[in-house]
């Protein structure tokens, strides 16, 4: 687990850092908050946070609010070290958006159980995006094919006719058959006849381009009907697809 250190005092980002490594953390430190904001939002960012409250340039409460205001991104578990002891600076804390707080000088046992926590935290919250990910594609997707199921289909191809009559482009539907599907199933199995449709649809998706879509039209006993929807940007003169 990687996680920023984030702290303008050089002696109390040292013991942070030798603790940390002690355990096991990929450890990245600096000393002041706007190095802090860059690394956070740039790539491959620390799911894991320890900010100090008062740093340069940029103060640790208000890394959390600008963390908490963006939604495009993976969770971060933010912890604030602070040496205000104050309820009502913790609170402010708080409600920046800082999901735990540590007072210094910090007890090591208590900022490794609050480590543990945040991971313990970071690790449901991918369990669930996960499920959640899982249960949205097999509702939107054929699990044979892999392609979108027909229902997601007739949204697709109804949203494309819309923006083709309102942007006055043309665009093209293609329907394709197997022929003879239903001998594969009965000289081979369902199963030989579920493989050829996987291929079929992995070799259409491969033919297409990039904004091109491959769905399911209707499924029946003996075949499955593939439209190819191609959406072309402007007619050219001979035409061909641009």
């Amino acid at each position: 687990m990687k996680i920023l250190i984030a702290e303008d005092d050089p002696v109390s980002l040292r013991v942070l850092e030798e603790f940390l490594r002690r355990w096991g953390y990929q450890v990245v430190a600096v000393a002041n908050g706007a190095d802090a904001w860059a690394l956070l939002v740039g790539e491959d960012a620390p799911r894991m946070a320890i900010l100090d409250w008062v740093m340069p340039e940029l103060e640790g409460i208000e890394i959390c609010s600008r963390i908490r205001a963006r939604s495009d991104r993976a969770y971060t578990f933010l912890i604030l070290l602070t040496a205000h002891g104050q309820k009502h600076s913790l609170l402010a804390g708080l409600k920046a958006g800082a999901d735990d707080y540590l007072s210094k000088p910090f007890d090591a046992d208590e900022l490794r159980a609050r480590l543990q926590v945040g991971e313990r935290i970071l690790r449901v919250q991918d369990e669930l995006i996960a499920a959640r990910d899982a249960l949205h594609f097999q509702a939107t997707h054929d699990l044979l094919t892999g392609v979108a199921s027909r229902g997601a289909a007739i949204d697709f191809l109804s949203r494309e006719l819309a923006r083709s009559f309102r942007e006055q482009r043309s665009m093209g539907i293609v329907i394709a058959d197997r022929d003879h599907f239903k001998r594969i199933n009965d000289d081979h199995g369902h199963l030989a006849g579920d493989k050829v449709l996987h291929e079929l649809a992995q070799r259409m998706l491969k033919c297409v381009r990039t904004y091109d879509s491959v769905r399911p039209l209707r499924r029946r006993g003996v075949s499955d009907h593939l439209p190819i929807v191609q959406r072309r940007r402007h007619a050219s003169p001979s035409g061909e697809n641009p």
